[in-house]
């Protein structure tokens, strides 16, 4: 019910955002298993973190670097050079600094000596406490996993398998398939059940099928872990590496009939509307009502089937399994869901693999963050409202709605003057962009935890009943009407979104400070950094994904023809662009994962020059360290862009992330731009202009 989180930046684009908020025990592990900062924050670099400084060091690094050779290089070479990658981490960007700044308090709030006292309060304090408790963890060992596994281990028939397996879904455990609340593709008004993908033990399902020496070594390393980790849990050495090879030929056989990446951004593939009994009839011998009664509720009238053809084929692979293989699979994703608040050496293990080998990491992150986020996961709009109490103001609020509706305008403006869009279209167009719905800084209406039972010292025990808590509350969802009011993601989270079926971009208190939003910073810095990211969301609504859906947030094809051909033939030279970017080694983005997020770039820049633009036509041009308003605007954003990422990441990444490397998405973005080109006197034979610009906004 509540599906892992694909990790991401800031930026990102879905038809639906569902169960972001919770994200499962799975995602609140160490952030070694996190290709990117969620519930943290970060805070910029000093020479960024205001207008005045802003420019001070551009270009010093290498000599002096030229900005129409490199811009990246010209605005990021220094802080490049002052910010290796933490021990504890793959990578680090000013999204994981201002993560640390916003950990830091959050820190605060769980450790404070006399905390807030109201009901919400204390739970947290106990959460957090729990889990920071140590050696009441390590004395508890493996028994608090002694009645799961004995369920998983008493299992005989199909039927009790399935109702094993629905029993780990409770606890928000990726195994066979994921149930969660959605919206209805064709009724954005109401909430329908979801049959989704699972995550995998591996990150995508191309780590299962590539044929290469470096693949076949981490898929032996990835058996390895899973052995040990079933060792640890219980199972002699000999039967932990015979249930690990299970799960991986398992796991392998999920992968072959599972949609890619690029496949599943085309939402109408998604799009697969059963009644109940078209269920049962598209999974034959597939116990449903065992798994709905086991779960405790009644079968939903309708579902959306994300990818029919992985679950007729999951289902069935998992009835012709013998007892003894299920049991491997499901107590291999028992222990990998409940890492977190398990003894160190499964933190250990789950680090060696998923932190040092998949992604470069080299430390253990210390265990205050790892608590940090299990508490954020659990009661986590509890923690955002004490957050919000003193780092976000109404002031602020305010500021970034003004900007907000200059972005709109700017965009308006856009589609009314596009030479290649017909009047029909045209006309859904605007009346989509204005009917987004825009929520700043954190909820009107905050979470009720009262339902969650949550007992100092007992750190597993919280988590469990945290996973069913939240597994309750989305099933509550199913068959009600939309809240619009609801948030998927935390105040505290560096973080936005804009969603598609629910209309509406969100941007988090989290992420409204420095270097994104400074409210000491002029217009030139902050619409480079916040403007551009508010022009980017914006601009996801009509990107190839997201213009597949109308004014309502149902997925309808509102496009003419013609308009849809020319949308297309622009398209593609994003993905022909972006395509011939080298990321590591020899290996080259994919400029169709990427599209989505490219087209955002390059659109949220655009209207974000032509915001400023609109805002300075009455004022001085003020130049500040020698560089004018514009320049500063691209400077801006491309030092919210700086990244060192460990070579293991950016290969993972290649594979599995849809936004491009921090150089390529500003680079890629404005050498397509003569504005910048302009801004930075660059001649037609620089490097840094597209002699054959992408544009489609």
């Amino acid at each position: 019910m509540v599906p892992k989180l694909a990790m991401r930046t800031l930026d990102r684009s879905a038809a639906e955002v569902p169960n972001l908020f919770t994200r499962g025990m799975a995602s609140v592990r160490a952030g070694w298993r996190l290709p990117f900062a969620l519930i943290a924050g970060m805070v910029l670099p000093a020479h960024l973190a205001s207008a005045s400084d802003l420019g001070s060091d551009a270009g010093a690094s290498n000599g002096g670097q030229d900005p129409c050779h490199d811009f990246y290089q010209y605005a990021c070479g220094t802080w490049l050079q002052s910010h290796p990658i933490p021990a504890d981490r793959s990578a680090w960007d000013p999204y994981y600094d201002l993560g640390q700044k916003n950990a830091e308090i959050v820190r605060a709030i769980l450790e404070q000596r006399e905390p807030d006292k109201s009901a919400d309060g204390r739970k947290i304090a106990d959460d957090y406490a729990s889990c920071m408790d140590e050696a009441a963890i390590e004395r508890a060992g493996v028994a608090p996993l002694a009645a799961q596994l004995a369920r998983i281990e008493a299992l005989r028939t199909p039927a009790e398998s399935v109702a094993a397996l629905a029993a780990l879904h409770t606890l928000s455990a990726d195994a066979l398939f994921n149930l969660y609340a959605d919206t209805d593709f064709a009724d954005s008004s109401r909430i329908i059940a979801a049959l989704d993908l699972p995550g995998f033990g591996l990150p995508d399902r191309e780590y299962y099928l590539a044929t290469s020496d470096d693949s076949r070594k981490l898929r032996d390393a990835y058996r390895h872990h899973v052995a040990r980790m079933l060792e640890y849990s219980g199972l002699a050495t000999a039967e932990a590496a015979g249930a690990a090879e299970t799960v991986l030929r398992l796991e392998t056989s999920l992968a072959k009939v599972a949609p890619t990446k690029e496949q599943r951004r085309d939402p109408k593939s998604r799009n697969h509307k059963l009644t109940y009994a078209q269920l049962g009839s598209l999974t034959p011998s597939f116990p449903w009502q065992v798994y709905f009664r086991t779960i405790g509720a009644v079968p939903p009238v309708d579902f959306n089937v994300d990818a029919p053809d992985y679950l007729r084929a999951a289902t069935q692979a998992w009835l012709k399994l013998r007892p003894e293989q299920q049991k491997a699979y499901l107590r291999w994703r028992l222990v990998d869901t409940l890492v977190a608040v398990l003894p160190a050496k499964f933190v250990e293990e789950d680090f060696q693999f998923y932190g040092k080998t998949l992604r470069g990491t080299k430390q253990v992150e210390a265990r205050w963050k790892r608590c940090a986020r299990v508490t954020n996961n659990h009661l986590g709009e509890a923690v955002g409202r004490l957050f919000v109490a003193t780092h976000f103001t109404a002031r602020d609020k305010e500021r970034v709605v003004a900007m907000i509706r200059a972005i709109q305008t700017t965009l308006r403006d856009d589609i009314g003057a596009l030479p290649w869009m017909t009047a029909a279209t045209r006309t859904e167009a605007v009346a989509k962009l204005e009917a987004y719905r825009i929520k700043v800084g954190f909820p009107d209406n905050w979470r009720d935890y009262s339902g969650l039972e949550i007992r100092r010292g007992d750190a597993f025990g919280n988590a469990v009943r945290a996973a069913r808590f939240e597994f309750a509350r989305q099933l509550a969802k199913l068959g009600k009407p939309i809240d619009r009011e609801e948030w998927f993601s935390l105040p505290q989270a560096v973080d936005g979104y804009q969603s598609a079926a629910r209309v509406e971009v969100v941007l988090t208190a989290g992420f409204l400070q420095p270097p994104f939003f400074d409210s000491s910073a002029d217009d030139a810095v902050n619409f480079g950094a916040l403007g551009r990211a508010i022009g980017h969301e914006l601009t996801h609504g009509l990107d190839d994904h997201g213009r597949k859906f109308d004014r309502r947030g149902n997925l309808r094809d509102w496009w003419t023809p013609a308009d849809s051909a020319a949308f297309e033939e622009r398209a593609q030279c994003f993905v022909d662009e972006y395509s011939q970017f080298v990321v590591v080694d020899d290996k080259k983005l994919n400029g169709r994962l990427t599209l989505g997020e490219n087209i955002a770039d390059n659109g949220g820049m655009r209207f974000a020059y032509a915001a400023l633009v609109k805002r300075l036509a009455d004022k001085p041009r003020t130049l500040v360290n020698g560089l004018t308003p514009e320049q500063r605007l691209f400077l801006a954003f491309a030092q919210t862009q700086c990244a060192n990422v460990a070579d293991a990441t950016l290969r993972d990444r290649v594979l599995t992330d849809p936004h491009s490397p921090g150089r390529w998405r500003v680079n890629g973005t404005l050498a397509n731009m003569p504005e910048f080109r302009q801004a930075f006197s660059c001649k037609p034979t620089d490097a840094m202009v597209n002699p054959r610009p992408c544009r489609i906004w």
